[in-house]
């Protein structure tokens, strides 16, 4: 066997018993950087909420997979474009054009309809997946399940939520 299969084989098995290391819990993208992600859940019942590592494809998403934390608090660009994004997937038809409520409620706080709102982890998670009470996922590929590149990416949704934070006093990253 030549020195190059060998380096090949090697590689092959390092990676292999690193996938078989990983117990589930531990969520690690594997898209440029080595990053741990938080545990993710759903609104509806707190299932596991389970979002492809490649998704968090920007240096803030992955901050943010792996802290909870927004990196676009307080960013006035990002934050004018999760205004537009807020704008675009109609998100004012239920929620009001300035994240006030209308038939949905407000996402100003700090009386949030769902508690978990309150953290932008939790925002997140409620806006990526989805509620009970009629508001469909936002995330990319559960959007419209027929077409994987529709829906917002993590990034735009961290930018959504950074917009909404700025009509209230909590950032969310306390």
């Amino acid at each position: 066997m030549n020195k190059f299969n060998l380096v090949v084989i090697s590689g092959m098995l390092a990676v292999a018993l690193t996938a078989c290391g990983n117990k589930g819990g531990d969520k690690t993208a594997l898209a440029g950087n080595d990053v741990k992600m938080l545990d993710f859940v759903t609104t509806q019942d707190g299932t596991p909420l389970v979002i492809k590592p490649e998704l968090f494809d920007t240096s803030q998403a992955k901050q943010f997979a792996s802290t909870g934390k927004n990196p676009y608090i307080g960013n006035t660009d990002a934050e004018t474009k999760g205004k537009k994004l807020f704008q675009a997937y109609s998100c004012t038809q239920c929620h009001g054009g300035d994240a006030q409520g209308q038939t949905g409620p407000s996402l100003h706080g700090p009386d949030f309809h769902y508690p978990k709102n309150a953290t932008n982890k939790g925002m997140f998670e409620t806006i990526w997946h989805g509620t009970n009470n009629g508001m469909g996922a936002k995330g990319k590929g559960l959007m419209d399940p027929t077409d994987a590149s529709n829906g917002l990416s993590p990034d735009e949704v961290l930018q959504v939520i950074a917009w909404i934070r700025t009509h209230g006093k909590i950032t969310g990253n306390e």
